[in-house]
């Protein structure tokens, strides 16, 4: 068991790789898994709308055996209508899991000081861990050795390339991204993934070459380039990012194999163009669908269905 799940970069490489076996089996065999959390409540509290993550958590709870209780952003408010610690150390007393999907990762941090439950990080405006590990599901149930493939990610160096980042560099895989300078991921998180490449033997190289990024890529991955809450940055960013498309021109550039990935929702026309996204090398509903597959996982080591 986990006692929560906010980051990958607690999580040693052993402890992943056993997630994504886990994940495997989830996907494999589901009927296994319908009743190991009979009895357990999730409650989901979102602070921003979701798609995938909602329905993954969600459903994933129920055919796992749990019950699952959504709270819209307008409902609770962490932090405003009520502190961060009294909603935590309320909630903890009606449910047995907290997955929290917010703009600010101080919200995660507080919520768990105070939280005597498991919690889940579905989203922070610095890290997306569950994003992360089933997109490293996905590259292991389709590349199958990870730390043979090359992973180009091109775009902001943000929440998703961030937890992209403590995901190769645990695995020991080889990422290379491609930002515009201001864009570039923070010098702090690169300084620890550093750090965790020595002992996994993993490369995370940061560019401001599109081209250099996906030389030999088994993998382009991109992602919106004005995140939620971003909006009034969009304008300027369609201008720094416009020759970081991922289009034809760019896929051609890496391995004739290479798959496309994309976390969606994604803004076709900006960050990809419908050819690339809509390609046979595009894997990006299968990497949707993996995140229910990756969220049962996360629930099932939090909350012992695995006894």
């Amino acid at each position: 068991m986990i006692n929560n799940f906010i980051s990958l970069k607690y999580c040693s490489k052993r402890k992943v790789m056993a997630m994504l076996r886990l994940i495997r089996q989830v996907k494999t065999y589901p009927l296994r898994y319908k009743n190991k959390l009979k009895g357990k409540v999730v409650g989901l509290l979102f602070e921003k709308p979701s798609l995938r993550t909602k329905t993954s958590f969600y459903v994933g709870a129920l055919q796992t055996g749990a019950d699952a209780i959504y709270y819209a952003p307008s409902e609770i408010k962490l932090g405003q209508r009520e502190s961060v610690h009294d909603v935590a150390r309320t909630i903890a007393r009606y449910i047995d899991c907290a997955v929290i999907r917010t703009f600010s990762h101080e919200v995660i941090l507080d919520f768990v000081k105070a939280s005597t439950i498991p919690v889940v990080n579905a989203l922070s405006d610095l890290l997306h861990p569950s994003q992360a590990l089933a997109d490293l599901f996905t590259l292991y149930e389709t590349k199958k050795d990870l730390k043979k493939i090359k992973c180009a990610y091109i775009g902001d160096g943000n929440n998703v390339c961030r937890s992209l980042m403590y995901a190769f560099s645990m695995v020991g895989g080889n990422l290379f991204v491609a930002a515009p300078g201001k864009y570039a991921p923070d010098k702090e998180i690169l300084s620890e993934v550093k750090q965790f490449n020595k002992f996994s033997g993993g490369k995370v190289v940061i560019t401001d070459n599109p081209y250099e990024a996906v030389k030999k890529a088994d993998v382009i991955y991109t992602d919106v380039w004005a995140s939620m809450g971003e909006e009034e940055q969009k304008e300027q960013k369609i201008k720094d990012f416009r020759m970081y498309q991922v289009n034809k021109q760019l896929v051609a550039a890496a391995e004739a194999d290479c798959v496309i990935m994309h976390c969606l929702p994604a803004h076709r026309g900006e960050e990809i163009t419908d050819e690339v996204v809509d390609s046979k090398n595009s894997i990006v509903f299968l990497q949707a669908e993996n995140r229910m597959h990756a969220a049962k996982a996360i629930l099932l080591c939090l909350l012992g269905g695995l006894k």
